[in-house]
């Protein structure tokens, strides 16, 4: 007889359905999650993360190819700088957290580098977990834990996140670091691309402290995180270290407000399924049936913008030119209910969104009319 299913060997059972036979599951990384909560409201976003569905080849089945991602170039640099930082035991890693986080501590000599092998991602989260509470454990030695997994819930469904490197300090604190192939430049890089790897240290921050929590006491998690970069127009590593406080906050909100994936998967049609092999119309019916919740900043985060924008735009949705000007309409959801009200065909003059496009409105008519005399 076999075992009764549990409510999250369904869950997992219905997610593997969605992807389509065979399909394999796509890791969600801290990247993925971090667009991921930037835009909290997508609930296809989230079901199709959830659910491991690759939207890059989703996007190339619906006709909408996305040229989001990392050129092979670009990962092939970053994956020898890494391996410069990393050699020698992590000794010029270490140097830099001692040097930039921890100058009072004792200068890293030696430091343990545990084997964290296992299989699969619940293998290699468990090992983690192990080699974190034996550091943590070992006090006054310093700890560099190469590719650590770690695993974050995310709307009901467990995310597996591999940092570059988690270096546990002397005292037994607990810091992420961040390698990145972008260049600091006179001590100071690119606010946009620290921004985005602040966002994605965050991530890391917040499954550590998932795993302190679990350890009597508690080991602190610190809130600098080491961001490694090339020096100037070198291959030399330089360091900074980034405050994520901010980021660790807002991201761990947005995440918390996700609608669970249980309850979005509920409300799909019998037989909904995602895999790039079905027919056109039937991929396209069932990306459809999940509501999405597009803005431009999607371009920059998510394989399936171009998609959800041709579909924004022919919906007329308002969303289309951008969250701020959304926020400033209300319940004017669509161009053409703007232009209504504007024209004060459609509206409640009380509603401070009507009024204020019915008065430009009059003001545009006032312009142009001043211009024709």
């Amino acid at each position: 007889m076999p075992p009764p299913r549990t409510r999250g060997t369904a869950l997992r059972q219905r997610l593997a359905d969605l992807r389509g036979p065979d399909v394999p599951a796509k890791a969600l990384d801290a990247r993925a999650l971090a667009a991921l909560a930037a835009n909290p409201g997508c609930r296809r976003r989230a079901l199709l993360d959830g659910a491991g569905v690759d939207k890059a080849a989703l996007a190339g089945a619906l006709g909408s190819p996305s040229a989001f991602g990392q050129s092979q170039f670009a990962l092939t640099r970053g994956n020898a700088f890494e391996a410069k930082v990393k050699a020698d035991g992590g000794a010029e890693l270490l140097r830099l957290v001692h040097e930039k986080l921890d100058p009072r501590a004792p200068a890293p000599a030696g430091a343990s580098v545990p084997d964290l092998s296992a299989a699969g991602p619940e293998g290699r989260t468990a090992r983690t977990a192990l080699a974190l509470r034996e550091a943590a454990e070992a006090a006054g030695t310093w700890t560099l834990l190469d590719h650590p997994m770690l695993a974050l819930d995310v709307a009901g469904s467990p995310a597996f996140l591999e940092p570059d490197a988690v270096v546990v300090h002397p005292d037994g604190g607990w810091t992420v670091v961040e390698i990145k192939s972008f260049p600091m430049l006179d001590g100071s890089a690119d606010p946009a691309k620290v921004g985005a790897a602040a966002r994605q240290a965050a991530v890391y921050v917040l499954a550590l402290e998932e795993v302190a929590a679990r350890l009597d006491p508690a080991p602190q998690v610190r809130h600098q995180v080491l961001l490694v970069c090339p020096k100037d127009f070198s291959n030399l590593p330089t360091a900074s270290a980034v405050d994520v406080r901010k980021q660790r906050a807002v991201t761990g909100r947005q995440l918390a407000r996700l609608t669970r994936i249980q309850d979005i998967a509920d409300a799909l049609p019998e037989g909904t399924c995602f895999s790039p092999d079905l027919p056109g119309e039937q991929l396209t019916a069932a990306v459809a049936s999940v509501p999405a919740t597009y803005a431009p900043e999607c371009l920059a985060a998510c394989e399936l913008a171009f998609h959800c924008r041709d579909r924004s735009r022919a919906a007329g949705a308002v969303t289309t030119l951008g969250r701020p000007v959304r926020a400033e309409l209300g319940g004017l959801t669509t161009v053409e209910e703007v232009l209504a009200a504007a024209r004060g065909e459609t509206g409640d003059p009380d509603d401070p969104a009507v009024a204020a496009l019915r008065r430009a409105a009059r003001l545009r008519g006032e312009a142009l009319g001043a211009m024709c005399r």
